[in-house]
């Protein structure tokens, strides 16, 4: 069966149906939304718990331990972490992927309510539930400044208009806002003069609730009219609370300013954010999935504009990173090298063939076939994200090798004479059969990589989709556009041009056809060197270095502060703002996004700082130099643990904001689990091949330990109650009140003024209530001391934790430091204690040990469809034999330019094994049909090698050719893909010529090994299957 016939004999229909695919496509690529990586996260939900003044040991035991009992029971729930600090716990409940975020959501809001019985009663409100995106990180980050303006004001603004304008732009999932300063009232109080006059701190909590109150106050119904009655009970300024009366002394109104002062303030007073050295907020912007990165970005410059018109007090709003940008480059940079791949393909279609129509034709095969794979893209929900992008770019070296062997094979029919017509027809009988198989072999090597399953499987399915049907696309218009193009623009009359290309062409062929002769007369040895290239690979692969995902060189870094336990937050500021403006003196950087302290959306914790580095356009491409150098900038900040990390390609699983790799400890007793990780942190600091070591072990913070005296405290009337609640009302910032604006709330918060907060003679200034109504001292019914206890606790499945983050020094790969950090373990890790990668580093480990059979599955598959199209169980294998050329030469390329075997570079080797195997059919399909037609096995090979050798080495150069600029990296994040060019281009330069000579070596040893078979067996030899 001729399956081009139909088209050549119906130029009209096959002229409208490609032209369909050509609109609809370029209608595609339009509606394609653009994005960093495809939209792979696992479900998550975060539950936040506050027990302000509650320690991290009150925090764990009593607020997280309940609700993680009754998560353990949730089904698809995959992992829970929980972090207790001061006053809060923050669990995070991981899911299968695959799971419905909103069930996941539903069961775990079911689990709290059941749980809620089991909570302390002093709790403010219920923990809170929400859904939590691991990858939807912020695509955009916007500063307001305003040097006029208090930050509380600037903040309103920033919540009430900024954010909730950009929060209607379509796509955008939520706009966070980072370094909030949310209005508040502060009140002060002097202890010693609340005892002068008789008051406790609890008279005071209860004076300001009754003064500040806003209740539903009933209607006057009248006999003609209803009147609704309005008492104005708030008070609404810091002014109107210091003429607050709190009591009357010998009939004298004692008013808060006599006892204190109330302040216009901000909710949370530990925490400053800086813009290039100025205090400001940021607002980071966040995606929905699926959403297109690039015009949400276009959508928001639009109305930027019109925000800063409106801006109060001169504050400005400045875009310090767009990701977008990265994007629209990466995009740019992408379309060019397409662009570059096709001329360069073009250019040897022309070479070899020397005529202008047949290259023409040949080249419209890129264009059709991405064209057609846009449209495919579109209707499956993709976006031209790194990954399609990338796929769309390795396609182009050999979209046209099926349109190059139909080429060929015209070309050589319209060389003996023929007209274009029936050249047309004669070639595509011929080659029909062998494009089909070509196209169908390399389709489906990429199918495995849906079965892979996990996050990896989950990341490369959109790029296995797309590489295979731009090829499904690509053997499609062989079949169909190229020959009837052909029949209509060739003919014997356009010559091809005789060049001297082409003479020391057919010189070359000679000379091949002499040393094959020579090959062939000693086939062992041939098939030894096989057999050698194969031991080869298994070697290369224990020398070549492994990695993971490359960083995305997007000109952003991250740098995490860990400042020391029990640092004043005035010092943590201070060492902040200075490490910022030391980086931000350095030439690369542009910008620098600076954040210290803790609160809601603030960037660190209690004694972490964080900073956002955005570089200059002339040094995305430097991130691991640029990073040297602010390393070594910030040498004299010793105090600190700095720690960089560039924006990381993909994350999947627990992430770290220390480090970009974490090793995770469990055990039973806290006690245990505290020392390992202090022992074998040492260790791995010492380390060379790591950087940045650092743990969550927060546990020499300097406390107070107050113990009740019970017989005391009982015989004043002083209640452990009353004890904790004034302890409570000095230094938690208790909430004692609520104002309601009209578009907002604000807090009323209570504390001892902070000059009495500054040492533990503090606890010498306070009185407690007794249930006579008299004050006793503090000091008589409790004692303290100085103490050292957990900043934070962190639980993983409900068992004690801890977590040791780290970053690989440069020059070493994750997969050389993953040995390190487990032979290091075995050596210290107690009986008691299990440790275990987390995050990417799991993510590695999972991925490398599914590679191997992913390999295996490709190679079945390749195989299996081989064996179906031919019918023939051993012909299959001599196609394949070029297939441990293709490896060792991958391997052996990425051996010698120091490059790591990620996962990039490994879905080249899979790439590279369809690519290689192309030759083989084209050898093995041209002789099986001379056989066929009466040809010994030596004939048909070698006439198979003569006649075959220029379409071989023209499908290896465009491939070559194609895959170049890729291995050269040219522009924004092509540093990540150089592995996988390097690797395809290596592969197909070592594998092209040994296949020349290995394939029919093996071909006539399989021949002979048949027919062996079949004399020792007494088989028929079955008929033939010839493809009509």
């Amino acid at each position: 069966m001729n399956l081009s016939a139909p088209f050549i004999r119906r130029p009209v229909a096959t002229t409208v149906l490609a032209m369909a695919i050509v609109l609809l496509g370029i209608a595609g690529y339009f509606e394609l939304p653009m994005a960093l990586l495809p939209n792979v996260s696992f479900p998550t939900v975060l539950v936040t718990g506050s027990l302000p003044g509650a320690s991290p040991e009150t925090m764990a035991s009593s607020v997280a331990t309940p609700l993680e009992r009754q998560f353990t029971s949730i089904p698809g729930l995959s992992s829970m972490s929980a972090v207790s600090q001061n006053g809060s716990t923050r669990i995070t409940l991981q899911f299968n992927l695959g799971t419905s975020a909103i069930a996941a959501m539903q069961e775990v809001s079911d689990a709290v309510a059941q749980a809620q019985h089991f909570l302390p009663p002093g709790l403010p409100q219920p923990p809170l539930v929400k859904n939590l995106n691991p990858s939807a990180r912020p695509i955009m980050f916007i500063g307001l400044t305003a040097p006029n303006m208090p930050l509380y004001q600037l903040n309103r603004y920033a919540e009430t208009r900024v954010a909730t304008t950009l929060s209607t732009v379509p796509g955008v999932a939520d706009v966070q806002v980072f370094g909030a300063k949310t209005y508040a009232v502060r009140i002060y109080v002097n202890p010693f003069a609340l005892s002068a006059r008789g008051l406790s701190l609890q008279a005071v909590e209860s004076a300001i609730g009754s003064a500040n109150v806003d209740l539903p106050q009933g209607t006057i119904e009248g006999s003609h009219s209803d009147l609704q009655t309005e008492v104005h009970g708030q008070l609404h300024t810091a002014a109107a609370y210091n003429h607050l009366i709190l009591t009357y002394a010998n009939g004298r109104p004692v008013p808060l300013s006599a006892v204190g002062r109330a302040i216009n303030s901000t909710e949370y007073n530990q925490q400053e954010t800086w813009l290039n050295k100025k205090p400001g907020i940021v607002l980071a912007v966040v995606r929905q999935p699926g959403s297109n990165t690039v015009a949400i970005s276009n959508a928001i410059h639009r109305l930027l504009p019109q925000l800063a018109a409106t801006a109060p007090g001169g504050a400005t709003l400045k875009v310090v990173f767009n990701n977008a940008d990265y994007i629209r480059a990466a995009v740019q940079e992408v379309l060019f090298t397409l662009a570059l791949a096709s001329v360069l393909v073009a250019g040897v279609m022309w070479i070899f063939l020397r005529r202008f129509a047949a290259t023409l034709i040949g080249a419209l095969a890129i264009p059709f076939s991405l064209l057609g794979t846009f449209l495919v893209m579109w209707l499956l929900g993709y976006s031209l994200n790194t990954l399609t992008l990338l796929a769309l770019t390795l396609a182009v070296g050999f979209v046209v090798d099926d349109a190059v062997v139909m080429l060929e094979n015209i070309n050589r029919h319209l060389d003996r004479g023929e007209d274009g017509f029936t050249a047309a027809l004669t070639g595509g009988r011929e080659i029909g059969f062998t494009v089909l198989s070509m196209t169908l072999s390399l389709a489906i090597i990429f199918l495995p990589l849906l079965f892979l399953g996990g996050f990896v499987g989950h990341l490369f399915a959109a790029f296995g989709v797309t590489i295979s049907v731009v090829i499904l696309m690509s053997g499609l218009v062989a079949l169909t556009v190229t020959p009837a193009l052909s029949a209509r623009f060739l003919n014997r009359t356009d010559q091809a041009d005789r060049g001297r290309f082409q003479r020391n062409f057919e010189r070359s062929r000679t000379l091949y056809l002499r040393s094959l002769d020579v090959a062939l007369r000693h086939k062992g040895w041939v098939l030894g060197l096989a057999g050698l290239t194969l031991i080869g690979c298994v070697a290369l692969t224990g020398l070549v270095q492994k990695g993971f995902l490359p960083n995305q060189q997007a000109g952003l870094l991250n740098v995490n502060i860990i400042y020391p336990p029990g640092l004043s937050f005035d010092q943590i500021a201070r060492e902040q703002k200075a490490i910022s403006q030391t980086m931000q003196k350095n030439p690369a950087v542009l910008s620098v996004v600076s954040s210290a302290g803790q609160g809601p959306g603030a960037f660190g914790g209690t004694t972490k700082g964080h900073c956002f580095v955005r570089l200059k356009a002339a040094y995305t491409q430097q991130t691991a130099s640029v990073i040297q150098s602010l390393r070594q900038a910030v040498v004299p900040y010793h105090n600190a643990v700095i720690v960089f990390t560039g924006q990381a390609g993909a994350q999947g699983g627990t992430a770290s904001a220390n480090g970009a790799y974490v090793y995770e400890l469990l055990g039973t007793r806290w006690s245990t689990v505290n020392q390992a990780t202090r022992t074998l942190t040492g260790a791995l600091r010492r380390l060379p091949q790591l950087q940045s070591v650092n743990s969550s072990l927060e546990n020499n913070n300097p406390q107070v330990a107050i113990h009740i005296r019970r017989a005391a405290a009982t015989a004043l009337g002083v209640t452990p109650q009353a004890i904790e609640q004034t302890l409570n009302l000095a230094f938690g910032g208790r909430k004692v009140g609520t104002i309601y604006g009209s578009a907002d709330q604000y807090e009323v918060l209570l504390e001892i003024d902070p000059r009495y907060q500054n040492s533990i003679q503090a606890l010498d200034t306070l009185s407690v209530p007794s249930s006579s109504g008299k004050l006793v001292p503090l000091s008589t019914v409790v004692g303290f001391h100085y103490d050292a206890g957990p900043l934070s606790l962190h639980q993983h499945e409900g068992l004690p934790s801890t977590t040791i983050s780290f970053n690989v020094a440069p020059g070493t790969t994750i997969g050389q430091a993953i040995p390190l950090v487990q032979h290091m373990a075995a050596k210290m890790l107690p009986a008691g204690v299990n440790g275990r990668f987390g995050g990417n580093a799991a993510l590695f480990q999972t991925s490398f040990q599914a590679l191997p059979i992913l390999l295996f599955a490709t190679i079945l598959l390749i195989y299996v469809v081989l064996a179906v199209l031919y019918e023939h169980f051993l012909h299959p294998l001599t196609i394949l034999t070029a297939l441990p050329l293709a490896a060792f030469g991958a391997l052996l390329s990425l051996y010698l330019f120091d490059l790591p075997l990620d996962l990039y570079s490994f879905i080249g080797i899979i790439m590279l094994l369809g690519l290689v195997k192309k030759n083989g059919i084209i050898l093995v399909d041209f002789a099986i049909s001379r056989q066929r037609g009466g040809a010994r096995p030596e004939e048909a090979i070698r006439e198979a090698c003569a006649v075959r050798y220029r379409p071989i080495m023209m499908t290896t150069f465009a491939a070559i050719l194609g895959v170049l600029p890729i291995a050269i990296g040219f522009g924004t994040g092509s540093g990540s893909r150089v592995p996988l060019g390097v690797a395809v281009v290596g592969g197909l330069l070592f594998s092209q010529f040994l296949t020349l000579y290995i394939t029919p070596a093996f071909y006539l040893w399989m021949e002979v090994l048949t027919e062996r078979l079949r004399r020792r067996k007494g088989f028929r030899k079955p008929p033939a299957f010839v493809p009509e």
